[in-house]
């Protein structure tokens, strides 16, 4: 039973129980195939307590397809299915219902267009839409909000570690903090955000880039508890990996004894030819112990070897970091650009968990149904008007302003073309007073966000390469105005509606209020 439920958690009923209730009611009512459209999207930033992100990383597509591709109802799904019974030991679902199940539910019919991965997405911007039958394209909510909710929150997570690392090294070192197989998901998202490598090694090999890290305090440790010291326990590690040693020499202390030991064994490999990489700290005053650790390896003649800082690391504690390494450095004779230039990071639980931010508000609602050729819109009325949905067909647009940065991100109805206006009204989503008029003279160029995906469960082209979604994701950063990419106090990014789709909401609102 154990070894069925575990192979069944990875298939179709990769989902929530409700999903299949509905979609039963939905065959008891002659609805599973009626043409719907749902939309996927986030409705706030996450936010870190402190510091709020001012921006996300769109991630998780490519995996949704993959277990797309697996995702079908068989034997060993039905037989699951059809021993569930309610209160009174009826069978909750009925064998005509189990045997559609077997036959249509499958994603043959579902397409999908999306905002491409790596791209700077934005509260009410829809990541995903999708059309398909009714009962299918409900069963699909569950697992893509999966994918998508939680590679975004770590995309998002990483990119703002990066911002703070810069240009310096930045490995992921989370996966024993990371949530099940979910680690593989998160390293992935991590590559996407902007770590440059992760300690996973499957995933690292299953995406193309070579694994990363050292060693363990544990090595060290059962040298000691053996009656060798630290200095033997480095010459062994130096030993197997003269051109790749980085050592760990915070086990006993760092200043008395790691860093000189580690001296030590660098000048023996130097006179064998070898180059060392470095030393890494994960524990005490990371910042106190670089600047003093660098003043001894440069005493020494290693300048130019790697400080790697790990230990409860995130874009704060990088920031905080290099702000103390700037005022105390000087006063011990080390040049502090230089120190901080030499810095590489290890980053774990707060980057694999999006430590503050648990998770991300990503939705997915019927926005469309279908009524002979015409897309009727559907609308969700809610007490919070921040909830209350954007209806019908929609296309999303990126409007750069005159200097070539993005001014906001636009939703217009379905038949609308903002790049033909020669003047764009632009409306809040939620407040009626905050309205915009942009003269084409100030728009530098208005780009459609959503791409075709998967057309009738086929995929539409070849998926970017990590690298590629990378440089996607640099080139979108690099035209957000700087304000918004700030790690602290960011300025808000607007995402606006057009006139008539602004009207059509309005106008949805008032026909539901006075419907009830």
């Amino acid at each position: 039973m154990q070894n069925r439920s575990r192979n069944l958690s990875r298939g179709i009923l990769f989902t929530d129980f409700y999903q299949l209730t509905m979609a039963q009611l939905y065959f008891r009512m002659g609805l599973q195939d009626e043409p719907v459209q749902f939309d996927c999207f986030f409705r706030t930033l996450p936010d870190y307590g402190s510091h709020c992100a001012g921006f996300c990383v769109n991630a998780g597509m490519e995996t949704l397809l993959e277990w797309m591709k697996g995702a079908a109802f068989g034997e060993a799904e039905i037989s699951a299915l059809s021993g569930l019974t309610g209160k009174k030991g009826t069978p909750l679902f009925g064998p005509d219902f189990l045997g559609w199940l077997r036959e249509e539910g499958n994603f043959r019919e579902i397409s999908i267009t999306a905002v491409p991965e790596g791209r700077a997405v934005f509260p009410d911007l829809p990541l995903a839409v999708v059309r398909g039958p009714l009962a299918v394209a409900q069963l699909l909510e569950s697992p893509l909000l999966n994918h998508l909710n939680f590679q975004t929150l770590i995309a998002t997570k990483a990119a703002r570690i990066r911002r703070a690392a810069g240009e310096r090294l930045l490995i992921d070192f989370g996966m024993r903090r990371a949530q099940g197989w979910g680690a593989n998901a998160a390293a992935r998202a991590a590559l996407i955000g902007g770590a440059d490598f992760t300690s996973n090694t499957g995933a690292s090999l299953d995406l193309g880039f070579p694994p990363k890290g050292t060693h363990a305090h544990s090595m060290v440790q059962y040298f000691l508890a053996r009656g060798k010291g630290e200095l033997e326990a480095f010459r062994s590690y130096a030993e197997v990996y003269p051109d790749d040693c980085l050592l760990l020499v915070d086990t006993i202390d760092t200043l008395a004894s790691g860093v000189p030991n580690a001296i030590r064994v660098f000048e023996e490999l130097k006179k064998k030819g070898h180059k060392p990489l470095g030393i890494r700290l994960d524990s005490g005053d990371l910042a106190h112990l670089a600047v003093e650790s660098a003043r001894l390896l440069d005493r020494a003649g290693f300048e130019d070897v790697s400080i790697v800082l790990s230990n409860q690391l995130d874009e704060a504690r990088i920031r905080r970091i290099d702000e103390r390494i700037a005022q105390e450095a000087p006063g011990r004779g080390v040049d502090s650009g230089r120190l901080i230039g030499r810095l590489a990071f290890g980053v774990g639980t707060s980057l694999i968990t999006s430590q503050g931010c648990g998770a991300l508000d990503g939705v997915y609602k019927l926005t469309a149904v279908r009524e002979g050729d015409e897309w009727r819109p559907a609308f969700k009325i809610s007490e919070t008007p921040d909830k209350t949905i954007n209806p019908g067909e929609k296309r999303a647009w990126r409007v750069y302003g005159p200097d070539g940065q993005t001014a906001g991100d636009l939703l217009s109805r379905s038949g609308e073309d903002p790049r033909q206006e020669n003047e764009l009204t632009l409306r809040h989503p939620v407040d009626p007073r905050r309205v915009m008029v942009l003269k084409r003279g100030e728009i530098s160029a208005i780009e459609p966000l959503l791409e075709p995906v998967l057309e009738d469960g086929r995929p539409v082209k070849e998926l970017p390469s990590i690298e590629e979604i990378r440089r996607t994701r640099r080139a979108d950063l690099e035209r957000l105005p700087g304000g918004v990419k700030k790690i602290f106090d960011p300025d808000p990014y607007p995402v606006f509606l057009t006139d008539k789709l602004w009207r059509l909401k309005r106008e949805l609102l008032s026909t539901y209020r006075h419907s009830r």
